[in-house]
């Protein structure tokens, strides 16, 4: 990382981006998220992170970077390592986002570090993003993305983690190829790691598709909100480990002092993502 400096000098730029929730949009989320795919009717809350389809980067095919991405340099800096994923998060829900409301998306590139891991360097890329509805500030967010090299074995599992509590409620599920397919299509998201199943296995390295840390994220707040009959109005996750295609899983909860302790649990009672929701 030579030039972190110049990449450095991206610190600080900001994006806004407009959208508006449409009906079709509602209905394809929650089709996508196996729920009832009616068209709702004006004025009714959308589903919880939904800004997460709302206004994309959104460039044309020349633009693309070979990940399937849109090519660095422009909004985001221009970190040469090649591997991307989505760490984690922490969000504050304010308001609830309504059928019909117009959204802007205020984004700013919060910092730029460079560390050293397991797998080789690292460059971490926090970013922040608020949402606004017609009504004020609906979603605060934090997102930390984080970049690695090509030749880091990103697939192998890390040291045997910390055992797992029992959990509470559970759900028995399994991520399809389709369902990658549709999130990656709602929220148009391009990267290849989730639908081209030739070059993540043979370009990244990867065993099978991954399932994306936001549809995993989603998965557990859509859980959380059926536990406790709400929406939270505070959730963090982090990605401990990747989640790949066709590999059944468990949403699982357990109750904590101020809300709920959540994680998504493979057979072998590894976590690939952890979380805690909080009222």
């Amino acid at each position: 990382m030579d030039d972190l400096e110049n990449l450095k000098s991206w610190i600080g730029r900001a994006q806004i981006a407009g959208d508006d929730i449409t009906p079709r949009l509602v209905a394809e989320l929650n089709a996508t998220l196996d729920r009832d795919a009616a068209l709702p009717a004006p004025g009714s809350p959308a589903p919880a992170l939904i800004h997460w389809c709302l206004g994309p980067q959104i460039v044309p095919a020349s633009g693309i970077g070979p990940d399937g991405h849109p090519s660095r340099g422009a909004f985001l800096p221009p970190i040469p390592l090649p591997r991307r994923m989505w760490a984690g998060g922490r969000l504050v829900f304010h308001a609830p986002l309504l059928v019909g409301d117009k959204v802007e998306k205020h984004v700013t590139i919060h910092d730029l570090a460079v560390k050293h891991g397991r797998t080789g360097p690292l460059c971490f890329l926090p970013i922040r993003q608020e949402v606004f509805s017609p009504r004020g500030l609906a979603v605060e967010e934090y997102q930390d993305i984080v970049y690695r090299g090509a030749d880091s074995d990103a697939a192998a599992p890390a040291a045997p983690p910390p055992p797992l509590p029992e959990p509470a409620w559970s759900r028995d599920m399994r991520a399809s190829p389709v369902l990658l397919f549709r999130y990656s299509a709602v929220t148009f998201n391009g990267h290849r790691i989730h639908y081209d199943r030739a070059y993540t296995t043979e370009i990244e390295k990867y065993p099978g598709l991954l399932v994306h840390g936001p549809l995993q994220a989603t998965l557990l707040v859509d859980f959380a909100s059926t536990i406790k009959g709400t929406v939270p109005a505070r959730f963090k996750f982090r990605a401990v480990q990747p989640l790949f295609d066709d590999v059944p899983f468990k949403l699982c909860a357990t109750e904590q002092q101020d809300g709920l302790r959540l994680w998504i649990e493979t057979p072998d009672r590894r976590a690939t993502m952890q979380a805690e929701a909080g009222w």
